[in-house]
């Protein structure tokens, strides 16, 4: 049998067994279990996946290749570059303000401006790098970084802001970047949470000098494990690769060779003159990249990937309004004005004086996910108690958004069922309390 033929063979079999095991079951109220996100997938996924394991290619390939192309287009980037998580694309970033390379590297000491409400992989590349986070608060409702606080929070050592775009929701980059130029700071974005949210009609993530995504299962769309670097500014496309790399100096494709023409020529540093390019190291490096298998998924998520942020944000338009009468016992989402939101998840801050708690667990027991705004105030994490730091003003909202917020799902897999039944339940959760 010629390979084609067995190819397509392989295909319609694991298409077939799609049909049969993957379909998603039917809903049952109070049992079938409303997760906060998940993977969307169909048979496209599964076929792509096992051609590539025909392929064979282990590494980085020709599916890397591509969707590393098609990424590069979305953002109309200088650079995207695949990893093995969004937290190591932060640390991508975070590692090259520190390259040699540049002429104004952050050095030990440095401080770069965050939010206190945050993810812990944001946060932990400033600390690994030497670095010192100010944190500033945040605001209820765009549980965004509050722009007001940015300008009283740079002081002689802040030599950038990283931003997060909390939940889909952009932050207010009008400010982040005006601040950004006036004192002459780097800017990082975390669009984790936030592919293909717009801020004044610019996609998120193309503002900062470089930017990080998420394609873990729970985000817009996934690759199993996986990330990307959006590179906006030319000075980070090879600091960034490099420091992906294992912190090689030689930029060559797989398969290729001597790219920079000086493969057995150049000098670098005290290195015999003509040492092989291609083992020349110019920065504290790491492997972290994804493999062919994962970028084989993640193109037939990307081709989908419109869809998906139109359901995302269909069914955060749906709870919104199905919440809309219940702003005396609860704090709606809010949205600045030149912000055209992702969303990765619909968040509730409850009214003082109502028990936050009791309400998830009643919904956790009514098979609903809830989730909290990721580490809430950082600072009171176990790990993270004794980190050197500065705060910029109080952190009173962040502690409120601690306490109080909490948030459920809008992923592309709820069906009207399962929303409708969110809603009676949380409805049925604030009368008991």
């Amino acid at each position: 049998m010629r390979d084609k033929d067995l190819r397509k063979k392989i295909s319609n079999l694991v298409t077939k067994y799609y049909t049969e095991h993957h379909r998603p079951e039917p809903f049952v109220p109070g049992k079938t279990r409303i997760p906060y996100a998940g993977r969307v997938y169909d048979e496209k996924e599964m076929t792509a996946l096992v051609s590539s394991a025909l392929d064979f290619w282990l590494t980085a390939g020709p599916y890397a290749e591509k969707l590393e192309k098609y990424f590069r287009g979305f953002f109309n980037a200088k650079g995207f570059y695949l990893v093995n998580s969004g937290s190591s694309a932060n640390l991508i970033m975070i590692s090259s303000l520190k390259s040699l390379k540049l002429k104004t590297p952050l050095k030990q000491g440095d401080e770069v401006i965050t939010p206190a409400v945050t993810f812990p992989t944001t946060l932990t590349p400033i600390l690994q790098n030497g670095l010192v986070p100010v944190f500033i608060d945040c605001d209820i409702g765009t549980y965004n970084i509050a722009p007001r606080f940015l300008e009283q929070a740079v002081g002689p050592k802040t030599k950038a802001i990283f931003v997060p775009h909390t939940l889909g929701n952009p932050a207010h980059m009008d400010i982040v970047m005006e601040v950004a130029k006036k004192h002459g700071l780097y800017v990082l974005e975390d669009a984790c949470d936030a592919l293909g949210a717009e801020w004044d009609g610019k996609l998120v993530g193309t503002f900062g000098n470089m930017a990080s995504l998420s394609f873990y299962p729970a985000h817009h769309m996934t690759t199993g494990e996986g990330g990307g670097v959006i590179v906006n500014d030319s000075r980070f496309e090879k600091i960034s690769l490099s420091m992906r790399d294992w912190g090689r100096d030689c930029w060559c494709e797989p398969g290729k060779n001597n790219s920079c023409g000086r493969r057995f020529n150049g000098q670098h540093g005290k290195l015999p003159l003509g040492y092989d390019h291609k083992y020349v190291y110019s920065h504290l490096g790491y492997n972290l990249k994804l493999t062919d298998l994962q970028a084989a998924i993640g193109v037939a998520q990307f081709e989908k990937l419109p869809s998906f942020i139109e359901a995302r944000r269909k069914n955060f338009t749906f709870y919104y309004e199905q919440f809309k009468d219940m702003e005396e016992k609860i704090i709606l989402p809010k949205w600045e004005s030149k912000a055209r939101p992702s969303w990765f998840g619909f968040p509730i801050t409850v009214r003082e004086g109502i028990d936050a708690k009791g309400i998830v667990e009643n919904l956790e027991d009514s098979g609903i996910e809830t989730r909290k705004i990721f580490a809430g105030n950082i600072l009171k994490q176990p790990g993270f108690l004794d980190i050197p730091h500065r705060v910029a003003g109080d952190l009173r909202n962040t502690d409120q958004i601690m306490a109080r917020t909490f948030f459920i799902g809008v992923y592309p897999g709820l069906r009207q069922e399962m929303k409708e039944y969110v809603v009676q339940t949380l409805r049925k959760a604030f009368k008991d309390v």
